[in-house]
């Protein structure tokens, strides 16, 4: 088991190295998109801090926590689809009939897919979240400890969900339409206090939607240093991860190839 994931995480190092070489190819394009998220996100935290000055807490939540909020769904996700890239594109590969270069390969499937590609817009995704944490939140080593254990397990989450939603098209042929809307709304309520919802949203937000994994357990987890939060985020993680490669694997056996002959160096 362990020599298994040894091997596996070196060739994730590989992937990761290889992919970001190609894309650093056109450093300008790579940077511009990499810019382009970081100023994006950092229009919504000078957002949240117009409307703190107005309103210093809301239900509870301060700016800090707020930013806290911010900071770990955008490095969660941006690590997420930095290295696994092909969670996102998903639906196109089963669509298109191109699992077939994948099937190739000796080794696992899905693991071996997801490191297939790299989201470049993803890495400003993931410097952001790091960077805002640090310099806003100023934590100590035990939070900060905390909150990169809670990326990971964010990650997970989003690359299980991507994996889930991507899957549908197992399923039901092209559903690149409802597979956007569902991850778009995973992120869109991850990115809002949770307690601004109540009665059945919250309900959907630990289940259909679960940005209660990404939202409400991780930072609480970190606004007291709790190991049963951090645990409890990990788990629903872990079980949207578990989901996902569920769904994925029974429907391959619904795939059609697209009879590519082709092999990726």
């Amino acid at each position: 088991m362990l020599s298994n994931i040894l091997s596996y995480l070196q060739l994730a190092v590989a992937y990761v190295r290889l992919n970001l070489n190609a894309h650093l190819e056109y450093r300008g394009a790579f940077i511009t998109q990499v810019g382009a998220m970081i100023l994006n996100n950092t229009i919504w935290i000078v957002f949240w801090c117009l409307f703190f000055t107005r309103f210093p807490v809301l239900r509870g939540w301060t700016i800090q926590d707020v930013i806290t909020l911010w900071a770990i769904t955008s490095a969660g996700f941006g690590l997420a689809h930095a290295i696994y890239g092909n969670a996102w594109s998903l639906t196109n590969l089963i669509v298109l009939g191109q699992l077939d270069v994948w099937m190739s390969y000796p080794r696992t499937l899905l693991p071996h897919l997801l490191l297939g590609q790299m989201n470049a817009t993803s890495w400003g995704d993931l410097l952001f979240g790091y960077g805002v944490y640090v310099f806003f939140v100023k934590p100590d080593i035990v939070h900060f400890g905390t909150f990169a254990v809670l990326t990971i397990s964010t990650a997970a989450l989003f690359v299980g969900f991507s994996v889930l939603t991507g899957s549908l098209s197992f399923y039901l042929g092209n559903s690149e339409g409802l597979t956007q809307q569902w991850r778009n709304s995973l992120i869109t309520f991850s990115t809002y206090p949770p307690t601004l919802f109540e009665g059945w949203v919250k309900v959907l937000l630990y289940t259909l939607i679960p940005a209660g994994f990404v939202s409400y357990l991780p930072v609480a987890a970190l606004q007291k240093v709790s190991l049963i939060q951090t645990l409890l985020a990990v788990f629903g993680s872990s079980l949207v991860l578990f989901i996902g490669v569920g769904v994925f694997y029974y429907g391959v056996r619904r795939y059609s190839s697209g009879n590519l002959m082709d092999m990726r160096g």
